[in-house]
């Protein structure tokens, strides 16, 4: 087995095309890691880090989440500290627009609108990392404040003014390279750009991970462990065995729907009819639906904590405290609201991704219908009915993938980075991304290979 995969990774560098995009991806990608490690001048990003390693408190909540998809960018206060949420959120809401505001969604149909609307979304990709980035400069400008237990002082530049519009600036900047660098990757690299950007950075917590579970049953300094080793290990082990089997099974799962051609003639020629399938995906949606519904609940908690902090009537102030305190990380209402959100978005995003009517249309034109089924109405409300409850399968399996850390982390007092990555999230984030890149790869190998057969084939037969 190791044998075949160690010639698989040779014959893709035997490919120069696919040679040279997978050089190009890992050059980027080795591009936004060092993003990662460059601090804002003016800023003490070693104290922060430090203190990030060592209390396992700041590593939790919706910050350490938010650092586990900046690939620690913030908690290194770098140049990509917003990392590439900003972007992803703005997409969100272009989304949303479209699907609810007509102009939106006549200008996606037509020619050149998608062109139109990506633009839109870069400008609300600005706003956004405009009002974080003053959010993140100034929680690094009063520490105590957000890190509790954070002793020192974050910002050495004197001049508060200077130092917000200097951080700002420099964040949002690193925000949309790493949009464009993601862009550069899905067009002239292997795999999506963007979903590998935030794959890198979760990546790159591996070690910490490690570190983490090593401690859990050995601590250091002579310190006995709260963890039984055999049987907290098998459990793991068990644990992380059934999340990645399960995410390759519904990332794979597909229902395939039989479709029938007709014979047909096209000009003097005839052609007979064949029986195929449709696949609908169980899982269509992937991981997007996680990743949208952890980038808006990123916002709400952070809006109520300074409404509580800025508005001086008491009364208010206990208010918007007591619900920032309902939204925080871990909270029920917190996995409620969580879980609800996945479910909507896989649903929105088969309602705007997967168009029944167009591909009844298009099996229509060709000759083709589902067995049983009267084509064009009839099959749209076939595929609709069908796809929705697939849909219903992936979106109660992404939520349970979800909460799964969480409720790790609570019930068994499991550290953040082990909880985190060993978890649901981040393995369904990774193994999803990697098994759509192992997919193009795949795609170009094929046709290398079939092309190769046909001429092992002909010179076979010439002796």
């Amino acid at each position: 087995m190791f044998r075949s995969i160690a010639n698989t990774f040779a014959n893709c560098f035997k490919i120069p095309e696919l040679k040279s995009r997978i050089l190009f991806t890992l050059a980027l990608l080795a591009v936004c890691r060092l993003m990662a490690y460059i601090v804002i001048p003016g800023v003490d990003g070693t104290a922060l880090a430090n203190f990030f390693k060592e209390n396992e408190q700041a590593n939790g909540g919706l910050l350490g989440m938010y650092d586990m998809f900046a690939g620690g960018a913030y908690g290194n206060c770098a140049i990509g500290a917003l990392g590439i949420m900003p972007y992803i959120s703005a997409t969100i809401i272009i989304q949303l627009l479209t699907a609810v505001w007509p102009k939106l969604s006549k200008l996606a149909r037509e020619e050149g609108g998608r062109a139109q609307i990506i633009k839109y979304g870069r400008y609300l990709t600005v706003l956004i990392c405009l009002g974080q980035g003053a959010y993140f400069a100034n929680g690094w400008q009063h520490p105590q404040s957000i890190f509790h237990g954070f002793q020192g002082q974050l910002v050495l530049i004197s001049n508060p003014v200077w130092y917000l519009i200097q951080t700002v600036l420099i964040m949002t900047t690193g925000t949309m390279l790493l949009m464009w660098l993601g862009e550069q990757i899905t067009d002239r690299g292997i795999g999506n750009g963007v979903s590998l950007v935030i794959t890198i950075g979760i990546v790159a917590r591996l070690p910490r991970a490690f570190i983490a579970l090593q401690d859990m049953f050995f601590p250091p300094g002579g310190i006995e462990s709260n963890y039984h080793l055999m049987g907290t290990g098998v459990m793991l082990i068990l644990l992380l065995a059934m999340v990645i089997g399960g995410v390759i099974a519904i990332t794979q799962a597909q229902r395939k729907i039989p479709v029938q051609y007709a014979q047909r003639a096209v000009g003097r020629k005839m052609y007979s009819g064949g029986t195929s399938f449709m696949p609908l995906r169980v899982n269509y949606s992937g991981v997007m639906p996680i990743i949208f519904a952890q980038s808006i609940l990123m916002f709400p908690q952070p809006i109520f904590t300074n409404l509580a902090n800025w508005i001086p009537v008491p009364f208010l102030q206990d208010f918007f405290r007591g619900i920032a305190l309902q939204l925080g990380y871990g909270s029920v209402v917190y996995l409620a609201i969580y879980g609800l959100m996945i479910l909507f978005f896989s649903y929105f995003w088969v309602a705007t991704q997967f168009n029944e009517l167009q591909i009844a249309d298009d099996l229509k034109k060709n000759g083709g219908y589902i067995p049983g089924v009267r084509p064009g109405q009839g099959t749209s409300d076939y595929l609709h009915k069908a796809m929705s409850r697939i849909t219903l399968a992936g979106a109660i399996f992404l939520t349970v993938i979800a909460i799964i850390p969480i409720l790790m982390r609570s019930a068994m007092n499991i550290p953040y980075d082990v909880s985190q990555f060993f978890g649901g999230t981040s393995i369904l984030i990774t193994v999803g991304v990697l098994l759509d890149t192992m997919r193009q790869v795949e795609s170009h190998l094929m046709m290398r290979h079939y092309d190769g057969f046909l001429k092992k084939g002909k010179l076979r037969g010439r002796f």
